[in-house]
């Protein structure tokens, strides 16, 4: 099938003009003035935005967490992803310490085959590290497509794994030539904040930011650099919330350390002050690192305005408030983290970046998606529209204005962190590979879909 899209802004991380953009089956053909495309469907972007497809590089959608699993399945969370603009996920593998890594892989890809709407990859999670398992995350990496790793310095006694395993599998990483990225946090000093903090009756949503504040999020960021720079691997730092977690990164990379750090939507956005709302509503905001202060928006829009946040992701871990953030009720350690967002992302960075003026559109392209599909390998397959790329293209309208609201996603949650906030502009029609999704931020595909993305390592 043939598709001209017409007359649209067309927007990358490098340049920005008004063109028309052809595509033929599931490629971009040809991008230029007055293009013709025969007998072909026709998109009138006039008025409107051509972006690349967006990439989420950091969600959760078959999260085994904390007692219970996350609420939404491969079909609705990528049906809300396209709906929002995303055509790719990375989503993370989060086995348990006693599952093998190629079970885990091929339970997670068996899932996302059966259900998954818009393209993906994964992160496997290393939180086992026995011969068995080195043995399987080497297979993997050479067989399966695999090349980037996640490792959680957090959640003692679940999902972390001691600094001798992590020096090992760092060093293994640098020899595969596979991304280490990385949950930043200090899993000893957060278990004995926390058990203080239980002991003495403080129990609800909002001291779980004091749990883990941003002198432990900035000394997790400097324990991982100090082993990148120790073993020579190149690491990626996941969620980061705060300024004082990024100039660690920056100091390491001052210090010829390959290190690139993330933003997630949420600490974008939200304060701590949701946490802190009575009647254990605070709980529909915990994730961990947590909210902080609203000062720190301002400070993670420059570091991304700069170059030194590098992507933003979700880090979506959808859990409903009723029957599952409720298991925290008596103990916030016992809240499942997370906030769902995987489709209003884009928005809400149009909306509080772009038109707020903290970043520019070509900047908004470069960190929702070309610089994901550089650093995960990936380019220019993804995150870019050019001859021979993939159709995956996003016709923005800017004009929009509404809300956000849980009523319009598509997502199984049954909470959005964003309800009532401002919305300006969403998308009017996603393609994914050329075949034409999502209208006017409504999933309308078919049922699935969604290719594995099997990626070679590049570092």
């Amino acid at each position: 099938m043939t598709v001209l899209i017409r007359g649209g802004r067309v927007i990358t991380s490098d340049s920005d003009r008004v063109a028309d953009v052809l595509v033929e089956g599931e490629k971009i053909v040809a991008v230029g003035a007055s293009l013709d495309g025969g007998d072909c469907e026709i998109i009138d972007a006039a008025g409107k935005y051509v972006f690349p497809g967006f990439i989420d590089p950091h969600v959760h959608i078959h999260l085994p967490f904390m007692g219970t699993n996350a609420i939404d399945d491969h079909a609705s969370a990528t049906r809300a992803a396209l709906a929002g603009g995303t055509t790719t996920v990375i989503e993370m593998i989060c086995p348990g310490p006693e599952d093998e890594p190629k079970a885990a892989f091929h339970e997670w890809k068996r899932l996302a085959e059966a259900g998954a709407c818009c393209d993906y990859t994964f992160h496997l999670a290393v939180v086992r590290f026995d011969d068995l398992a080195k043995d399987q995350v080497r297979e993997l990496v050479q067989t399966e497509g695999v090349a980037s790793f996640k490792v959680f310095l957090a959640y003692k006694g679940a999902l972390d794994i001691a600094d001798e395993q992590l020096y090992e599998l760092m060093a293994m990483a640098r020899d595969l030539g596979v991304i280490m990225t990385a949950h930043c946090e200090n899993a000893e000093a957060v278990d004995a904040m926390q058990k203080r903090l239980i002991a003495s009756g403080r129990t609800g949503p909002e001291w779980h930011e004091p749990s883990r504040p941003r002198a432990v999020e900035a000394d997790g960021v400097s324990h991982l650099c100090t082993f990148a720079e120790l073993t020579g691997a190149h690491v990626y730092v996941v969620h980061t919330s705060c300024g004082a977690a990024v100039d660690q990164a920056m100091l390491a990379r001052d210090r010829g350390v390959h290190v690139w750090v993330e933003a997630v939507a949420p600490h974008l956005v939200l304060d701590k002050t949701r946490a802190e709302q009575a009647d254990f509503e605070g709980a529909k905001f915990v994730m961990s690192p947590p909210l902080r202060d609203a000062e720190e928006h301002g400070r993670l829009w420059r570091a991304l305005a700069d170059g030194r946040m590098v992507t933003i992701g979700t880090d979506h871990a959808p859990f409903n408030f009723a029957g599952q953030k409720e298991m925290g009720r008596d103990a916030f350690t016992c809240i499942p983290n997370g906030i769902p967002g995987i489709q209003e992302r884009v928005d809400l960075v149009h909306t509080y970046g772009v038109c707020e003026g903290r970043i520019d559109l070509q900047q908004m392209v470069d960190v929702c998606s070309t610089q994901a599909a550089k650093i995960f390998g990936m380019y220019p397959q993804k995150g870019e529209i050019a001859v021979g790329s993939d159709a995956d293209l996003v016709i923005y309208d800017p004009a929009y204005t509404g809300t956000f609201s849980r009523t319009e996603s598509e997502s199984r949650t049954d909470y959005s962190g964003y309800e009532g906030m401002p919305r300006l502009g969403r998308p009017a029609v996603v393609l994914r590979r050329g075949e034409t999704v999502a209208r006017d931020g409504r999933y309308c595909g078919s049922e699935g879909g969604g290719r594995y993305i099997a990626r070679p390592p590049t570092h």
